[in-house]
């Protein structure tokens, strides 16, 4: 009898806990006009899902400083970090960007040289983007294109050294793959990287084999925890470069 009433105040005690730090939040998902139905929202703090129903509304369990994570296919995925105003207020309105339209694989033909640093024309920030770069090279051990860098002091400018150009396919997949699923404020309120980073930082994470992984089961969490991960080693590498 002692060990079932300790049982019941137990229980009671963990729901009681339970409605003192969680609320109920009520909200609205939409596009510019349209509401959105079937959008999956991610309680990503507490591991819980839910869905909107046909006008776009949804409830979920929240305490604050939760990260909600909206997501639908035909969207960009959305993630907000609720206040405790938001839960007071218990009407979040979320507003889903559209996917850009997907073309189809086209093929770039590169014929890009190295640029020479003849005198200071080049400030702070370009030279430090081409350290970047030869860094990422030199830790991928891929050569993408031919960039004219000359090895030893030889005059190849006669005709017999010419070489036919090269033309290069350059797989867009895992780059088509981030951008139609996270949005330019992403990149710059989650991963603080600066708009002129950005392309060099996709570089960085196409040149890890994992990125290739991720075309193959395609999902926006999968992917969201992918960059995440590649921005700590940028980061890392762009402050040992400074140094």
């Amino acid at each position: 009898m002692k060990v079932k009433l300790l049982t019941t105040i137990s229980f009671f005690t963990y729901q009681l806990s339970i409605s003192q730090t969680e609320k109920l939040l009520k909200g609205k998902v939409h596009s510019e006009t349209i509401l959105l139905k079937d959008v999956e929202v991610i309680n990503k703090t507490a591991q819980t899902s839910t869905r909107t129903n046909d006008w776009g509304e949804f409830s979920i369990l929240v305490k604050p400083q939760d990260s909600l994570i909206f997501f639908s296919k035909n969207y960009l995925f959305k993630r907000l970090k609720l206040s405790a105003k938001d839960i007071e207020n218990n009407a979040l309105i979320v507003n889903m960007a559209p996917k850009p339209e997907e073309l189809d694989d086209v093929i770039i033909m590169t014929n890009i040289k190295a640029p020479k640093i003849i005198d200071n024309a080049y400030n702070r920030d370009e030279i430090r983007k081409i350290k970047i770069r030869k860094q990422f090279d030199d830790v991928t051990s891929r050569v993408n294109v031919y960039d004219g860098k000359i090895n030893k002091a030889i005059n190849y400018s006669h005709a017999i050294f010419d070489r036919p150009k090269k033309t290069i396919e350059v797989d867009q997949r895992f780059k088509k793959l981030v951008l139609a699923s996270c949005s330019p404020a992403f990149f710059i309120n989650d991963l603080k990287i600066k708009p002129e980073e950005k392309e060099l930082f996709l570089d960085f994470c196409d040149a890890d084999p994992r990125s290739k992984k991720l075309l193959d089961n395609a999902n926006v969490l999968s992917t969201m925890d992918f960059l995440y991960a590649k921005n700590t080693e940028f980061q890392k590498l762009k402050s040992e470069l400074k140094n």
